[in-house]
């Protein structure tokens, strides 16, 4: 067969490509379209037949009374001990995390990750992974390298006999595995995961709300090329209600009679507790065809999620509710945001604090504290897209009310943003001219790598229009050239903008970045940025370090805790060496440059080098402004907090 769509297209997670079709249209939802004669064939027979699980259950007297005729797709489809192999299509930062968990948890699978970005596959196959996710490390080194198992027994000593390895008992071979070999991991799979990247259109219809299915329609093109049949296609990717119908008239067109069921299985990460959320999450949702084949495919799925996950938490559904209750969970979790944002302009102007708002209305057992922390607003690659998705959807169901209202969402978080820097503006008199601005974080949260979607972009877009002698960055985490090529990218775009991105310099220590400095903006919520105490005490300790070999009884480190949520004691784990690291590699070039800083960082000290005037803008909320100017000659200038500066409060 001959595809028109090159294979694997926009696969990695920093695809640009637009050419794709927009969100899903009332013509393709069921409310609206004709029923498939397959469906209703089953829909039919459903009433008289039991399901395919309880069958193999069932006595042979049982099965003589009630006859089952299984459809062609049952024949094939895989019953969970049949899956053995599987392939998640997309190296990024839901992919790779994904297939690193599922590998752990299921040691006789074979768990392959592919992608057409040759780069990002040699960097996961190297010792630096492109992507940094507290855990992820590890339990990516155990099943891509392999380890050897002590036995149980004493932690606390280890003896050693021939060859040292007295203690150890098995071995546990890798079963993760990188490559960009299509044919062959396609071709092999029982079960493939589509993880690409599906951004939000910048041309053509829809642009800017619908969602770029290039990526994805390039992988499910591939499946149709390569697979087996009977294979089970898994959307992991955030995609438009509808996707899954999409993939099967994708399939049936390409391979027809082919049978092959399509699950939806929306991931719910969060970006820097990434793993501990595929550890223990809250539920893991599987959307399926409702078809006898349907739930055959979603009981394989759920056999590999059951091997650490609770059933209860395994919520099977259908399709199109699976896909569209990733949406509206992104889009809750976004508006509660921007409505505590939005009181945080309310109080900078009459003197409430938004710290002691959202205090007050986070004790409401109604409402709860999650999500009311005020700052510069949501990044990353996930809230505003699926919001625009959603708002889209609606406008193509004809309900403008319900895309405005959520429009409205995303528009407060550009507010939020663009707020924050008029303030820097303000306190310096509109002219930044020969100031230098320091910006400690670039990532929209701490313990990520992801520079995508950052708030700091606009910020920086901002700053820029005032032509400042330098802005400069520090970032514990993210890939120089990934800062600045978001950078770029944005102020390229921007119609008219007047300055220049050589002022914009990244550096690798926190008190180069700040010597000097008029203003330091906190852009991102690192732990090493806080300058109380109290509030240092909940900081994340370095990845690499191993647990301590404490008595349970005693309090558990924060490395303890983290390897509770890993899933496996690595104390008892001798893992085989680490592989080379890939030439040219850009954490070994920013090491070159010198050791990026992950501890706290001492503010006196950066206080006392910066030049007058001296201010911090506190864009998250992490500074005990009362503590930091005692160290004197520096304000602060917190978000949804009045100072005098701003005149008097006003009042009705």
């Amino acid at each position: 067969m001959d595809f028109a769509v090159p294979s694997l297209v926009g696969t990695s997670d920093g695809s640009s490509c637009n050419d794709s079709t927009g969100l899903l249209t009332p013509d393709s939802s069921p409310l609206f379209r004709p029923s498939h004669l397959k469906d209703s064939f089953e829909t039919r027979l459903a009433h008289a037949l039991e399901e395919p699980k309880r069958r193999r259950l069932d006595p042979p007297s049982a099965r003589a009374e009630s006859p089952f005729i299984p459809s062609f797709a049952d024949l094939f489809a895989p019953v969970p001990s049949d899956v053995r192999k599987i392939c998640v299509i997309g190296a990024g930062y839901v992919g790779g995390p994904t297939a690193a968990v599922i590998a752990l948890h299921n040691p006789k699978v074979g768990v392959e990750v592919l992608d057409r970005d040759q780069r990002r596959i040699e960097r996961w196959n190297s010792a630096h992974l492109p992507i940094h996710e507290p855990g992820l490390n590890k339990i990516v080194r155990l099943t891509r390298d392999g380890a050897i198992i002590k036995e149980p027994g004493d932690r606390n000593s280890i003896s050693h006999g021939r060859n040292g390895e007295s203690d150890y008992v098995s071995r546990r071979g890798p079963n993760l595995f990188f490559t960009c070999d299509t044919q062959v991991s396609i071709s092999t799979a029982d079960m493939v995961f589509l993880a690409v990247n599906t951004p939000t259109k910048t041309t053509g219809v829809g642009a800017g709300r619908a969602t770029n299915m290039t990526a994805l329609d390039g992988a499910v093109k591939d499946v149709a090329l390569y697979a087996k049949p009977g294979t089970i296609i898994v959307e992991k990717s955030t995609v438009p209600c509808g996707t899954a119908q999409r993939i099967r008239n994708t399939l049936d067109a390409l391979r027809p009679g082919v049978p092959f069921e399509v699950l939806s299985n929306p991931e719910f990460l969060s970006e820097g507790t990434a793993i501990k959320n595929l550890m223990k999450p809250d539920r893991v949702i599987i959307g399926s065809s409702g078809t006898p084949s349907g739930k055959l495919a979603a009981d394989a799925l759920a056999s590999l999620y059951a091997a650490w996950i609770p059933s209860s938490q395994i919520l099977q559904i259908n399709a199109w509710s699976s896909e569209l209750s990733k949406l509206v969970a992104n889009a809750m979790l976004a508006q509660r945001i921007s409505s505590i944002n939005s009181i945080s302009a309310i109080c900078e102007a009459t003197g409430a604090n938004v710290e002691e708002i959202a205090k007050s209305i986070g004790l409401d057992t109604r409402i709860g504290p999650q999500f009311l922390k005020a700052g510069l607003g949501f990044g990353g690659s996930c809230f505003r897209k699926d919001i625009a998705s959603l708002t889209y959807l609606a406008e193509s169901l004809g309900l403008e009310e319900v895309a405005h209202y959520w429009g409205q969402v995303n528009s407060i978080n550009v507010m939020q943003r663009n707020r924050f820097a008029r303030k820097v503006l303000k306190r310096f008199n509109e002219n930044l001219f020969g100031k230098k601005i320091t910006l400690m974080g670039f990532a929209f949260k701490k313990n990520t790598s992801d520079a995508r979607e950052s708030p700091a972009v606009d910020v920086i877009r901002t700053l820029l229009d005032e032509q400042p002698a330098e802005i400069a960055i520090f970032d514990p985490f993210c890939d120089e050239d990934d800062m600045l090529r978001e950078i770029n990218a944005a102020v390229s775009n921007t119609p008219g903008f007047a300055g220049e991105t050589s002022s914009v310099k990244i550096y690798t220590d926190p008190y180069e970045a700040c010597m000097e400095s008029n203003a330091i903006l906190i852009i991102t919520d690192c732990d090493q940025f806080k300058n109380s105490p109290q509030r240092l005490r909940g900081s994340n300790a370095s990845e690499t370090s191993l647990p301590t070999n404490k008595p349970a009884s005693t309090c558990a480190s924060p490395k303890q805790q983290e390897d509770d949520h890993l899933g496996a004691n690595f104390a008892n784990y001798r893992l085989a060496p680490q592989p080379d690291c890939v030439a040219n590699c850009p954490d070994c070039r920013s090491k070159a440059r010198g050791p990026i800083s992950t501890d706290p960082v001492e503010w006196a000290r950066i206080v006392y080098s910066m030049r007058e005037p001296k201010w911090i803008f506190d864009g998250r909320g992490i500074i005990d402004a009362d503590e930091m100017e005692k160290l004197g000659g520096v304000r602060v200038d917190g978000i949804g907090k009045w100072r005098p500066e701003d005149g008097q409060k006003r009042c009705w």
